[in-house]
């Protein structure tokens, strides 16, 4: 089982027209302890930043899975919620978990996702879905075939044919991660589901 830390690097970057910028930016590394995060990141980052680099904040952060499309590099939160029925008192409890997946626009997220989790069994919705500001997802074994789930590229994928953009109903923010001194303000995505049957996909409820 993984678990992942977002740990806040801020160095000194050198941008495209030549300049020099103090930023703080996101990664998301799988380590078994805070301390072991913080050594994955001098160790990984260490080998990438020229110079000195801080690490300003680490937080346990929770996904249930992760899925990397190897044609795609912005990371895209995606709220999932289903209901779990107790299996001994038949109560019903709504569940809540967060994905990531590589996308180019809020609908290939969404339409990746419901790729991801097309053979599995419980209904779930998919209320929102956020464009991060994680530069580099770090899985705890380099291969991520094993640590990250990898999907194949379908045929239209690899021709380059991409799905057609939808109008988002809302915009928002993800979690700020950086010192807002140090980053440039982006604007993040954010697509907001209306619940119907026939959005509805189904995954297994690995919590009964």
């Amino acid at each position: 089982m993984n678990n992942w830390f977002t740990v806040k690097v801020k160095y000194i970057k050198q941008l495209e027209d030549g300049r020099l910028k103090s930023v703080t930016e996101p990664y998301l590394v799988d380590a078994t302890s805070f301390t072991e995060a913080e050594a994955r990141i001098y160790e990984e980052v260490g080998e990438r930043v020229r110079g000195e680099f801080q690490i300003k904040g680490i937080a346990k952060t929770e996904y249930a899975d992760i899925f990397y499309y190897e044609d795609a590099d912005d990371w895209y939160k995606c709220k999932l919620t289903y209901v779990s029925v107790d299996a001994d008192s038949g109560k019903e409890k709504k569940i809540t978990s967060n994905f990531l997946v590589t996308a180019e626009t809020v609908h290939q997220a969404y339409e990746r996702i419901k790729e991801s989790l097309s053979d599995m069994t419980v209904t779930f919705e998919v209320p929102a879905i956020t464009l991060t500001s994680i530069v580099e997802v770090l899985p705890y074994n380099p291969d991520l075939d094993v640590e990250v789930g990898r999907r194949p590229l379908t045929e239209e994928e690899e021709a380059g044919v991409a799905p057609a953009q939808v109008e988002n109903e809302e915009s928002g923010e993800d979690e700020d991660y950086g010192d807002q001194d140090d980053v440039d303000e982006e604007p993040t995505e954010e697509m907001t589901e209306e619940n119907s049957d026939e959005d509805h996909v189904s995954f297994e409820d690995d919590t009964k």
